[in-house]
């Protein structure tokens, strides 16, 4: 899609190099497109006219006994004048959209954003079949692991907390005294992806080796 600059420009080139009027109209300065083309219809009308009437004249005069008449000049002046107006007033026209462009703030940057594919639902009841004490909430997997005391809690969350940092993954974390509850997702992906199965499995490995 054209910026509203770019647009601007292009009917401001349309005027000059096309048709006068024809860009106002598209650039929706609409009784300037309408005068502007009705003066350069009527001024190319009364040219032709005029042209006819002088060529009709001379070729008169070559193969007939016709006189030269020379009331017929004011109908080419008026039709020149009408048609260098026309033109005049897109040209007014097409630089007051020249300015509109310059004047259109620049257009921000896309906006990027990491979309990695995470994999499908059959894929995710998949693994979540080999991980039976985690359930699905959403976007996020979760598991409430329960230990001997306090000091057996913590040593476990330490022991994630390295695996975590190894994998450049980190769970959500709730500590309430021997019960800790990890929630996992991959937030960059917008949901579940392999990196959350995977470290799931790797908590579930430290926990047993905790107990």
């Amino acid at each position: 899609m054209k910026k509203p600059s770019e647009r601007a420009a292009q009917h401001a080139l349309v005027n000059i190099l096309v048709f006068p009027g024809l860009g106002s109209l598209r650039a929706g300065r609409w009784w300037a497109g309408i005068g502007q083309i009705g003066l350069v219809l009527a001024g190319s009308g009364l040219l032709l006219f005029w042209l006819f009437r002088v060529l009709s004249e001379y070729y008169g005069q070559m193969f007939g006994d016709v006189q030269p008449q020379r009331s017929n000049g004011w109908i080419g002046v008026t039709g020149g004048v009408l048609f260098v107006i026309s033109w005049g007033w897109a040209g007014v026209t097409s630089l007051s959209l020249f300015r509109e462009a310059a004047k259109a703030p620049p257009a921000p940057p896309p906006v990027l954003r990491a979309q990695p594919s995470g994999p499908g639902e059959a894929i995710i009841q998949s693994a979540l079949a080999t991980l039976p004490q985690w359930r699905r909430n959403g976007r996020v997997i979760v598991r409430t692991f329960e230990f001997e005391d306090f000091v057996a809690a913590m040593k476990f969350v330490n022991a994630v907390a390295a695996a975590a940092e190894l994998a450049q993954h980190h769970p959500d974390v709730d500590i309430r005294w021997n019960k800790v509850m990890l929630a996992l997702s991959t937030h960059d992906a917008g949901g579940l992806t392999e990196k959350d199965f995977a470290l799931a499995r790797q908590c579930d490995a430290l926990a047993a080796g905790t107990a």
